[in-house]
C-alpha cells in the first residue's frame, strides 16, 4: 500500500486524509486569504523567491502578517517536496485570514492558517507544439484595481468562476475577460499576449491583471532574443485581428489560442512567435539560476 501524500498544515505534516482546516477559517467562509501556485521542474523549484515575493506583497495589501519569515516559508516549501519524495510537481501555498466568528471582522482571526500541498504533475513543454485551446470573451468584467483587485493573489476568485462557467456552457477551454473600461485583461487564471505584424503586446497593470510570475518571465526573455513587448492597453479589436495570442500562467505553461467565440485567430494553430517562444522557455524552466534546488546534493552542487 503505497503511502498518502504529507500535505503542510501550520507546521505539521500530515497525511493528506487528515489534513483539515477549521470551518471557522475565513478562508473558507470569506475567501480571506492568499496563495500562490508554483512548480517544480526536476527537482528546482521554477522562481521560488518571485513567488515567495508576491505571497507577502499580496498579504501585506490585505494586512495579512504571515507568522513565517520569508526564508521559513522557503524551506516549508522545499520540505514539501522532499518529504514526498518529488522532482516534477504543481504545488499550492495558502495562507488564510485563520479561525474567526461567523462576522467578517478579521481582527477576530488570531492566528493566519498556512499549508503547503505538492502533488506529481509532468510539465507540457517540450519538443512538441503547445497546446491549441479554444476562448471566448467574457461578459463578466475583470474586477476594477480600486475594488478586488487581481493584483492580489487572493482565495476570492468568483469573478474568474463565473467567467469559466460562461466558456464552459459555450463550449470553449476558457474565457477572456475585459476590464471595466472595456479593455483586454487576462485569461480567467493566465495572462495573455498578442502578436500582431511581429510586434507583441500584453495588457499593463492599468487592466487590473495578475502581476504574473511566467508572464515577468515571458517578458523578459522576449527581450533577451530580442523581441518587443510592449505593455499597454488593448482593445477587443486588436484582439480579433491578431495574428497570434497565446496565454501564459505556472500550471499552465504556455497555451496557443486558435479561436475567440467562434473567430478563427490567425490559422487556428500554433503561430511562428509562440512556437519560438514555447520551445525557448521549455529550455529555461530547467536552467539552474531559473529555480531553488529541492534536494541538498543538488544545492551544494549548483
Amino acid at each position: 500500500m503505497s503511502q498518502e501524500p504529507l500535505i503542510y498544515v501550520d507546521g505539521k505534516f500530515v497525511e493528506k486524509s487528515k489534513a483539515v482546516v477549521s470551518v471557522f477559517d475565513h478562508g473558507l467562509l470569506y475567501g480571506d486569504g492568499v496563495f500562490e501556485g508554483i512548480r517544480a521542474y526536476n527537482g528546482s523549484v521554477f522562481r521560488l523567491v518571485d513567488h515567495v515575493n508576491r505571497l507577502y506583497d499580496s498579504a501585506k495589501s490585505i494586512r495579512l502578517k504571515i507568522p513565517l519569515t520569508k526564508h521559513e516559508m522557503t524551506e516549508a516549501v522545499l520540505e514539501t517536496l522532499r518529504k514526498n519524495q518529488l522532482r516534477d510537481s504543481y504545488i499550492r501555498l495558502v495562507v488564510t485570514r485563520g479561525v474567526g466568528d461567523l462576522g467578517v471582522d478579521p481582527a477576530l482571526c488570531k492566528n493566519p492558517t498556512i499549508f503547503i500541498i505538492a502533488e506529481p504533475m509532468a510539465s507540457a513543454l517540450g519538443p512538441r507544439d503547445p497546446k491549441v485551446v479554444k476562448m471566448i470573451v467574457s461578459s463578466y468584467r475583470r474586477d476594477a484595481v480600486d475594488a478586488t483587485t487581481h493584483e492580489i493573489k487572493s482565495l476570492n476568485y468568483m469573478n474568474s468562476i463565473m467567467a469559466k462557467m460562461e466558456a464552459n456552457s459555450a463550449g470553449a477551454n476558457d474565457a477572456i475577460l475585459l476590464d471595466h473600461r472595456g479593455f483586454v485583461s487576462e485569461g480567467s487564471v493566465t495572462n495573455l499576449f498578442l502578436v500582431k505584424d511581429g510586434r507583441i503586446a500584453t495588457p499593463s497593470s492599468a487592466a487590473g491583471i495578475l502581476h504574473g510570475i511566467t508572464r515577468d518571465r515571458i517578458v523578459r526573455l522576449c527581450s533577451d532574443l530580442g523581441l518587443d513587448v510592449a505593455q499597454r492597453d488593448i482593445t477587443p479589436f486588436e484582439l480579433s485581428t491578431a495574428d497570434e495570442v497565446f496565454l501564459v500562467g505556472t500550471k499552465s505553461e504556455i497555451l496557443s489560442v486558435g479561436s475567440i467565440s467562434g473567430a478563427q485567430v490567425g490559422s487556428g494553430g500554433v503561430g511562428p512567435t509562440t512556437k519560438r517562444l514555447y520551445q525557448e522557455f521549455s529550455k529555461l524552466v530547467l536552467r539552474p539560476e531559473e529555480g531553488t534546488p529541492v534536494y541538498e546534493a543538488e544545492r551544494v552542487s549548483a
